[in-house]
């Protein structure tokens, strides 16, 4: 078993390269198949979910090779399976746009329900109302989704709320559809765009993406293509919320600056100095910390997935912070883990109550998810003590080598291999 070890209290300099979008990328993959051409792309995050997303790829008949670290070549030419392994499936939850994109390909799809982080219910009801509008019948029986249409054809389609999932599914499904499809409501975040140009790159006509209205020409034929995904802002916010919790200057590279506004602006008002550039954020922090009230919301709000990172933030911020999620049900079941380092914090519902403290002790906690996982390591990381953060496999799903770069900045942190359940003491 993996677990993190982190011994708290250094500052953090330095630069760090940002790793390509995980959200992104694990939209493009899938995307690829329907075209029949042979697809390469590039600036891929070294991250175990795009190894199973290619593993998934494969076993359907597509011929996945690496060029590189970060760079995937996908020939589709004999991609001839639409059903998908189920226990793959289960591991990640962006391994549901195989759905959309077979259905598109084929005009049928059978795959799991979508897995990955344990975070709350995942509800497929704007999936599946975006395609019966473009004419497939669906089902769900036994945790499987199964859509057939003989002929897709393009539709008007208003999601009742902004779904990131949904834009994306239908997105892959309309692209080859007979006639135009128009998404109302659509999810404007930058790794939908991301697909959108992806798309665009392979002769589909998608226009619109960015805005809240998606229309979408359907094309007979997709070729294949040469794409490099854009950079992560979920791990670059992670980065800035790390050097703001422990103090420091840290400047990440290669990022979109306008993609980080809603995390910086957040981090301007908890006490950071921000300095932006073309392609990189500086942050710079040595004093204390500003209590501050964060709600998640979709872009261009503050992002989901940097809610748990902003929160260790706040835990030795002077005065009451609260934070409010209102994307996912059960997104704060990581506070009693931080409340084992001694923040002082109480959660009612989808609002956290965060009361600054003077200062955390590191001890041994879990990571129930991803973006959890992120969380303890930045209380970690500014922590009186020794941090283990167990299952590490959790965070390396969507970080590239996060201790190895946290390192890089002059952070005490490592990957250590348990054979058995025996913890680390912290001291």
């Amino acid at each position: 078993m993996k677990k993190i070890v982190i011994s708290g209290g250094n500052r953090l300099e330095g630069r760090v390269k940002i790793s390509g979008a995980k959200n992104a990328a694990v939209a493009i993959l899938p995307a690829a198949i329907l075209s029949e051409g042979v697809s390469v792309i590039e600036n891929i995050p070294d991250i175990s979910d795009i190894s199973l997303m290619c593993e998934i790829l494969s076993q359907i008949g597509a011929r996945v090779r690496f060029l590189g670290k970060h760079e995937v070549e996908i020939d589709s030419k004999d991609v001839c399976e639409h059903k998908v392994d189920f226990d793959n499936m289960r591991k990640m939850r962006a391994s549901c746009y195989l759905l959309g994109s077979l259905l598109g390909r084929f005009g049928r799809a059978c795959v799991s329900m979508p897995g990955g982080c344990d975070f709350g219910v995942r509800p497929i009801d704007q999936h599946i109302k975006g395609f019966s509008a473009l004419g497939a019948k669906c089902e769900v029986s036994g945790g499987v989704i199964s859509a057939e249409c003989i002929k897709l054809k393009g539709a008007n389609i208003y999601f009742d709320v902004s779904s990131v999932g949904a834009t994306v599914n239908v997105m892959l499904a309309a692209v080859k559809s007979e006639g135009c499809t128009v998404i109302e409501n659509a999810a404007k975040e930058p790794h939908v765009v991301d697909l959108a140009n992806f798309l665009n790159s392979m002769g589909a006509d998608v226009c619109g993406a960015g805005t809240d209205e998606i229309k979408i020409k359907g094309v007979k034929h997709l070729n294949g293509t040469s794409y490099s995904i854009i950079p992560d802002q979920i791990e670059a916010g992670t980065f800035l919320a790390a050097t703001l919790a422990c103090g420091g200057d840290v400047t990440v590279d290669n990022v979109i600056t306008k993609h980080l506004e809603p995390i910086t602006a957040k981090l301007e008002e908890i006490g950071a100095k921000i300095e932006t550039y073309d392609d990189s954020v500086r942050l710079v922090f040595d004093g204390s910390l500003n209590r501050c009230n964060v709600k998640t919301m979709p872009y261009p709000g503050f992002p989901t997935d940097m809610q748990p990172q902003i929160t260790a933030v706040l835990l030795r911020a002077k005065g009451t912070s609260i934070v409010s999620e209102s994307v996912w049900d059960h997104r704060f079941r990581y506070i009693s883990e931080l409340i084992r380092m001694g923040a002082s914090a109480s959660v009612d519902g989808r609002v956290a109550i965060i009361e600054g403290v003077d200062e955390l002790s590191g001890t041994n906690v879990k990571s129930v998810d991803l973006r959890a996982g992120a969380s303890l390591i930045i209380a970690g990381l500014s922590s009186k003590g020794m941090t283990v953060v167990e299952n590490a496999s959790c965070v390396e799903r969507g970080y590239e080598n996060i201790t190895g770069k946290l390192a890089s900045l002059g952070a005490d942190i490592r990957i250590s291999e348990f054979k058995d359940n025996r913890s680390v003491s912290a001291g």
